[in-house]
């Protein structure tokens, strides 16, 4: 891998802002010419830098107006128990995201449901009553402040 120069964070701040951003719109912002950007945009896509492009849509036009987080406690600390896990987040396409933590719980997982109502029946019909589950605690999310799709390249080290 190479190392990122500050017209690479350039580019890169660009696209987390707009992955739709053609070379020749950030040629005008970054003072470079588009062939450039494309070819710098390539090459950091090649070393893994950029891992995709995304379309991000808004949950409240279709529907989806609950948010919330969901930590989960596991019976056991098992291989079986785990593989379990991961593969009922696979399965349920309202976890749109899940991680494993260290603390108190063992996963957190977000998701997005249509109302209060199925947002109860996710934990109490597929998560408590999961064989892999211990404990469920869940929070709403009243209000998104901060978009949470940007990395610090401020800070970024290479």
């Amino acid at each position: 891998m190479t190392n990122l120069d500050s017209k690479d964070i350039q580019i890169l701040a660009t696209l987390q802002r707009n992955g739709q951003a053609s070379a020749l719109e950030m040629s005008e912002h970054l003072g470079m010419s588009a062939s450039q950007i494309g070819r710098r945009r390539l090459r950091m896509e090649a070393e893994g830098y950029i891992v995709a492009t995304t379309c991000r849509l808004n949950p409240d036009l279709l529907g989806l107006g609950v948010q919330a987080f969901i930590q989960v406690q596991t019976v056991a600390q098992t291989g079986d128990t785990h593989q379990s896990i991961k593969s009922l987040t696979r399965q349920q396409p309202e976890i749109v995201a899940a991680w494993t933590l260290t603390g108190e719980a063992d996963y957190i997982f977000r998701v997005y449901c249509s109302s209060l109502t199925s947002l109860n029946d996710l934990v109490q019909k597929t998560l408590l009553p999961h064989p892999a589950i211990g404990r469920v605690q869940s929070q709403i999310v009243m209000e998104q402040v901060k978009d949470d799709t940007a990395l610090p390249l401020d800070r970024a080290t290479t």
